[in-house]
Formats: C-alpha cells, structure tokens, sequence
C-alpha cells in the first residue's frame, strides 16, 4: 500500500466524540466504516459488517455487569478507548462507548477484508476471504490484534476506524446478541449486522431495515 493510501485512512479517522454516545447507537454506526491496523508487517483493514452492544446499565452479559476488575477497568474509561481480552486462545476486540465512568462497549464481531488479505491468510492460515475475519477472535488474528492494543485509542494510529463516507446502503438486520448464558441478556436485541455479508456466519431474522 502507497503511503498516500495509509494517509488517506487515516484521514479518515472516527473522532473520539464517534465513540461518545450510547453503546447501541455505537454499533450501528460502527457498520460499514473501516477497521485498520498498521504493523511493521504491513497494514490490514476490514469493512465491519458485525458488532454487538454491551450496556452500562441493565446487561447483565456485559463485562462492567460484574463490577470493575484489572480486567475491566478499561470500560470506565474515555470514550473510543480499545478493550482488548482473551478469550480462550484468542483476543476480542470492544470499543469503549458511552462517558467515562459509565461503562458502555461495543463488540466488533466481523470484517470484510479490504487491505492486506495476504498478511490476513498467512495469519490465520486460511484462503477463503469469508474465512479470515468472520468472527471476533479470528479478526483479530487476521489483523495482528493483540493484549498490548488494550488502552489504545481509537481515533489514531497504529489501531484504528476510518470512516468510509461512499459506503452504500445495504439492509440491516438486528438481533440478540450471540453465545451469552441464559439470563445474561441474551434476549436484548443489541446485536447488528448485514444480511447481505457472507462474512457473517448467524443470521437471525429479527426485523430488517434499510441502512440510514
């Protein structure tokens, strides 16, 4: 990639007061913008086309639910601050949202590659472009996301979301939230993807809307 492209990225890059607002409008402002990371490997980027969110108050299936940990803390934090955490041998990756203090986040759970798709398949050994970043830990796999990313900001670089103004409308699908317990809110519909992406891999029927 010509450094006038990463420029052009990073140009582009979500403002911390993106991040400022409830968790659930959040994530469905998050689809369709462009989630980068810059290595010294190279650069990887991916449409989001998946995100979850996790209330501050009221959600039991959010991390903050439980009370601040070393784990958590992060989520008390400003607004546009990366939650990093493993989960079993792989990171997720959650944008704070919401105010400080009020620990709202939400869960990007897909991309579409856009940039670097061959640093992606030599990361997660896999070919199909449906198959690199179609869930939350193999995203960050692909995009060299790790636990030293936690506590980094959002609106600049290494990690980072471009905006991605020519985006077209595409049908919007929201849902549950997926893989939680029963009685952790897995009934709140918080949960928004793209029904057209084939890089979503559940697809419920909750009720669709065209994108605005």
């Amino acid at each position: 990639m010509r450094n006038s492209e990463i420029q052009q990225l990073r140009r582009r890059i979500l403002p911390a007061s993106f991040y400022a607002r409830p968790a659930e409008l959040v994530a469905a402002s998050l689809l369709g913008q462009i989630l980068v990371k810059e290595t010294e490997e190279g650069i990887c980027a991916g449409r989001i086309v998946e995100t979850e969110a996790y209330l501050a108050c009221g959600d039991d299936g959010c991390h903050a639910a439980r009370g601040k940990t070393p784990r958590n803390s992060v989520m008390w934090e400003a607004p546009g601050t990366a939650y990093v955490y493993a989960i079993h041998t792989r990171c997720c990756l959650d944008a704070v949202a919401g105010a400080i203090n009020f620990p709202g986040a939400v869960l990007i759970r897909a991309l579409e590659p856009l940039l670097g798709i061959e640093l992606m398949q030599k990361r997660r050994n896999r070919q199909r472009l449906e198959d690199l970043a179609s869930g939350p830990g193999k995203l960050t796999q692909a995009l060299g996301i790790d636990r030293d990313d936690n506590r980094s900001r959002l609106d600049g670089s290494p990690l980072y979301v471009a905006a991605d103004r020519s985006r077209p409308e595409r049908p919007v699908v929201v849902t549950s939230r997926i893989g939680l317990a029963e009685g952790h809110g897995e009934e709140l519909l918080l949960r928004y993807y793209y029904s057209d992406s084939r890089c979503v891999l559940v697809k419920r029927m909750s009720h669709e809307k065209g994108e605005k």
